[in-house]
Parts: structure tokens; C-alpha cells; sequence
């Protein structure tokens, strides 16, 4: 897989990953909804920062670890599969029927270490980039660099499905509230999950 093919393949698939709702996406929205635009943008600065201490931090171990073992490697790579892939079933299988934005009321205080504390104490971040962003590296190119700037173009997407929700905080918050909108979502990534967690269980190193 060259470089090019794989940074157009993780494109697609964490940029929709980014746009269906999950926990950060409802907390940018509630914040721009109750306390403004200004906030919304610190929270939402919080969590992108957040991504990329997670991804840091998983190129660093993945670095040493996959260049170390074989065993290793393939057991990683079998663990990501079957994570993506009960993602990926739950998801189809029992897709939300809404996207709670009334949830967690806001509290005063440091609106970007609100935003950073959500997403860097969530250990879902931390295990979904073990298991999704191996995939994405090409045989060739060292895995630690890599790893690092796949989780910045993730970043990079955050930062503007956060832009879109903060301009378009009224009919954006109507449309992720749609009960058919949040199962499509959910179905459709169910469906990346699957299809990557296919990908990574058959790929060799």
C-alpha cells in the first residue's frame, strides 16, 4: 500500500468516523448551545488536543512494540480485528436512536481543560487508535511518525466537524437529534468498522 493510497483511505474513514455523534461531538454542541461559540471553540480546542496526547502516545508504544516483536504484532493485529469488528456489530445490530444533548450539564470553569480532561480520561480513544490506525501504515514507513500524523489529520478533521457544529449550532443540533440520522450513522460505521477489522485480521506485515 503506498502512501498516498493510505492517507486516502484514512481520510475516508476517520472523517466519518468524526462526523457520527459520540460523546465530544455532544459536548461541543451543549457548550455552544448554552455558553456560546467562544467556549465551544476552547472545548472543542480541549478535545483535538486530547487526540493527539492519545496519539502520541500510542505512536511512541506502538514504535517500540512492533519493531520489537513478531508476536507481537500479530497478536495486536488480532486484537484490533476483533475490537473493530464487535464495534462494528453493536453498532449495526443496535444503532441510538438518538444522541442525548441534554446530558451533563455544564459547569463553569476551564472550557479547554474541560474538552482536553473528556477526551484524554476516555480510554476508548486510546484502544480505538491501537486498533485502527496500525492498518494505515504502510510496510515501508516507520510506524511511530506515521501513527503520529494520521492522529493530526484526525485532529485536523475534528477541528473542522467542530467549526461546522459551532457556526451551525441550531439546525446541526435538530439534524444529530433526528432518530433516523443517528441509526444511519451508527449503521454506516458499524459497516467501516467491520470492513477495516476484516482488513487488518487478513493483512500481513
Amino acid at each position: 500500500m503506498s502512501v498516498t493510497t493510505a492517507l486516502a483511505l484514512f481520510v475516508v474513514a476517520a472523517g466519518l468516523l468524526t462526523i457520527t455523534p459520540g460523546l465530544d461531538t455532544a459536548m461541543v454542541l451543549r457548550t455552544a448551545a448554552v455558553e456560546g461559540a467562544r467556549r465551544a471553540a476552547l472545548a472543542a480546542l480541549g478535545v483535538v488536543c486530547g487526540c493527539l496526547a492519545w496519539g502520541a502516545a500510542v505512536a511512541l508504544g506502538l514504535g517500540v512494540l512492533l519493531a520489537a516483536s513478531q508476536t507481537a504484532y500479530t497478536v495486536l493485529r488480532w486484537a484490533g480485528a476483533a475490537y473493530l469488528a464487535w464495534l462494528g456489530i453493536n453498532l449495526i445490530l443496535r444503532p441510538r436512536s438518538k444522541l442525548d444533548l441534554a446530558a451533563g450539564g455544564e459547569r463553569r470553569g476551564n472550557w479547554w481543560l474541560r474538552g482536553f480532561l473528556t477526551n484524554l480520561l476516555n480510554p476508548k480513544v486510546g484502544v480505538f487508535y491501537v486498533s485502527f490506525l496500525p492498518q494505515f501504515v504502510p510496510a515501508h514507513m516507520p510506524t511511530a511518525p506515521f501513527v503520529f500524523l494520521l492522529a493530526a489529520i484526525h485532529a485536523v478533521l475534528g477541528l473542522a466537524w467542530f467549526a461546522l457544529l459551532i457556526a451551525g449550532v441550531a439546525p446541526l443540533k435538530r439534524w444529530l437529534s433526528r432518530a433516523a440520522v443517528v441509526r444511519w450513522l451508527d449503521r454506516a460505521t458499524g459497516a467501516v468498522f467491520l470492513a477495516f477489522g476484516a482488513r487488518l485480521a487478513l493483512e500481513r506485515r
